[in-house]
């Protein structure tokens, strides 16, 4: 039993061998990895049911495996001593039983090692409001955030409540101290635990995912009461993610919230990955900072104008999506096709990489 226990510890050691950042596990097709972003099957047999019960039946919490087989889907994190941890989806599909393991580094990254640009420490030194980190999944939210957390936890003495699903990256108290909580194990809900967060003495709260109504509107009533939060949600600009805020409340509530949100928003990360030359990945980022002319343009549902704010705020480090990926192709970090499929304006990014000679098609 033991052997059949730790059977999927073969695939993950093998997975983090090669560098992989996911491992898919599907009846009717072998293991594949994601490697740089692509898919890459490993040379092995056709998985079945079977396999793929044996494989995760012995790891999954027995609760979860319940609830798993009930509702067709489960998350949890799971780890190999001396390997990683990895956050785990459990799903059926129309062939049968369906898994994704994501590694999670088990060494926390700084800043600098993810070489994010030097505007983002301005937002280690924040004491107070709302900051926001946005993008698809699999665009590295979590690594970025972590680093954030990281770099105030070994200079600053905060408690920070952390409330995510499942924890990722686990930080040691530095000068902080640091209270994970899960959801599943440790609360009910995001909102259940953001709740109760408020009473716990923070000084920042870390909401790992703002995906509903209550989460959205308490995360702001907290940054509102001058602790500072920081949250992720799925959108790829700032200004859709200022929006997507406002337009999860009712049309009456909107006017007010729209005030609420002037007042506490600090910033806006908006992360892409893309696929870096030579090998591995590399992350485009937007950076909008809170100043007062932003204040006025959400206050006023003027969010259409963001795009020129961050342009003019360049000198405070404020930077487009667009203008990001401009940056990584002048650097040959990314390949052109790679900046033209994911810029926001892709007219005017065609016309940029036209204009230097790069060939790309029409759309």
């Amino acid at each position: 039993m033991a052997e059949s226990a730790n059977r999927i510890d073969r695939f993950l050691k093998l997975m983090n061998d090669r560098g992989a950042s996911d491992l898919h596990l599907s009846v009717g097709r072998p293991p594949i990895f994601r490697l740089s972003g692509r898919m890459d099957p490993i040379r092995f047999r056709v998985l079945d049911d079977n396999d793929l019960l044996a494989l995760l039946q012995p790891i999954t919490p027995p609760h979860l495996w319940e609830s798993y087989l009930r509702e067709g889907d489960t998350d949890f994190a799971y780890e190999v001593p001396g390997v990683a941890r990895f956050r785990v989806n459990l799903y059926r599909q129309q062939r049968g039983m369906g898994g994704v393991f994501r590694i999670i580094p088990t060494k926390l990254m700084t800043i600098d090692q993810l070489g994010l640009p030097p505007p983002v420490r301005k937002l280690t030194q924040l004491d107070g409001g709302l900051v926001l980190v946005t993008g698809p999944t699999g665009s590295g939210k979590s690594t970025t955030l972590s680093a954030i957390i990281h770099e105030m936890n070994e200079k600053r003495a905060m408690h920070f409540v952390t409330i995510e699903d499942p924890i990722e990256f686990v930080h040691p108290n530095r000068k902080s101290l640091v209270s994970q909580r899960e959801v599943g194990p440790h609360t009910r809900s995001f909102s259940a635990a953001l709740r109760a967060a408020v009473r716990e003495d923070p000084d920042c709260i870390l909401v790992g995912e703002m995906r509903d109504l209550e989460t959205i509107e308490m995360a702001l009533k907290a940054a509102e009461t001058g602790m500072l939060v920081f949250g992720t949600l799925h959108t790829n600009s700032a200004a859709k993610t200022i929006d997507r805020i406002i337009n999860v409340f009712p049309a009456e509530q909107q006017d007010g919230v729209r005030g609420v949100l002037a007042g506490v928003l600090k910033g806006v990360l908006a992360q892409q990955l893309l696929r870096r030359v030579g090998g591995g990945r590399v992350a485009a980022l937007e950076i909008l900072f809170g100043t007062g002319a932003l204040s006025s343009l959400i206050r006023e549902g003027k969010t259409h104008m963001i795009a020129g704010l961050i342009t003019q705020g360049r000198a405070l480090g404020m930077v487009s999506m667009d203008e990001s990926l401009r940056n990584l192709v002048v650097a040959k970090l990314i390949e052109p096709t790679a900046a033209l499929e994911k810029a926001l304006d892709k007219d005017e990014m065609r016309k940029w990489l036209s204009e230097r000679g790069f060939e790309v098609g029409e759309g």
